[in-house]
């Protein structure tokens, strides 16, 4: 079945763009770039599913219940969760060396601190996704793990009940073309890096899995050394059922992972 769905895609410019987070201090502030809202067709993989592989697309839906009961902030369930999902990053990628580095909980409300990301990306560029290796191994470990195959794969999981609006949309890498790609700073009061905004195009090849319940994840490939494409990715502006009042709430994990070599 296909779907409609808003995106707001992110428009070239000749001077360089970012994005601030937690702006002056205040989190959950962001000031971002303009953005280009277009309608797009989206394809529910429930309905087509023809082989969809993380391998070949770079994107996997998996059943995953949790044994986590409350993912609140100070709560003692990192550990259980983490190895939830490296449990299933070894089955389903074949990654030997797991470090899950960052937790974010979401919400579709205006008074949370982190809102669904509504705009069409990928967390990383080259250089950024460089950086961010040698902020979390430091840069002799860095530099060993460059020298074999690494990744970095975020899992999204909805929280609390179904995912009724907003849900988490992708693009089929294969219909992205190079120079849709955008290169965007990311700044936070304590530090930078780069994402890769998507500007739009006809051909993008949007997919999503409807109705998400807690008992099920996507994990999507963000960045990869030996070439794995980027997974584009936003929330989508799409409701499945307007008589549904549920709020939106998801947890996202980012991983980075080592390969054999």
């Amino acid at each position: 079945m296909t779907q409609i769905a808003t995106v707001n895609y992110h428009v070239h410019k000749q001077e360089r763009q970012s994005f601030e987070l937690d702006a002056g201090g205040i989190i959950g502030n962001l000031v971002s770039p303009e953005l280009a809202p277009k309608q797009m067709a989206v394809r529910d993989v429930r309905s087509f599913d023809a082989g969809l592989s993380f391998q070949e697309h770079s994107v996997g839906f998996a059943t995953l219940p949790t044994n986590v009961q409350c993912f609140d902030a100070g709560s003692d369930w990192q550990d259980t969760y983490e190895k939830e999902l490296s449990k299933l990053l070894r089955t389903e990628t074949g990654a030997q060396e797991i470090l899950i580095f960052d937790h974010t909980v979401r919400a579709d409300d205006p008074d949370a601190d982190r809102k669904p990301a509504r705009n069409v990306h990928s967390d990383y560029s080259a250089d950024g996704a460089n950086k961010r290796l040698i902020d979390i191994l430091g840069e002799g470990k860095a530099a060993e793990w460059s020298k074999g195959h690494y990744a970095f794969i975020n899992f999204w999981r909805p929280v609390s009940a179904a995912i009724n609006s907003a849900p988490l949309g992708f693009i089929r890498p294969s219909s992205v073309a190079d120079n849709d790609w955008i290169l965007l700073d990311l700044i936070y009061p304590d530090r930078r890096g780069q994402i890769m905004g998507v500007a739009a195009n006809p051909d993008h090849d949007w997919f999503y899995m409807s109705n998400m319940t807690p008992d099920e994840v996507a994990f999507f490939n963000i960045f990869d050394n030996r070439g794995q494409p980027s997974v584009a990715h936003s929330a989508l502006g799409m409701v499945e059922d307007p008589k549904i009042q549920t709020v939106r709430r998801s947890i996202e994990s980012r991983t980075l992972v080592r390969y054999a070599a």
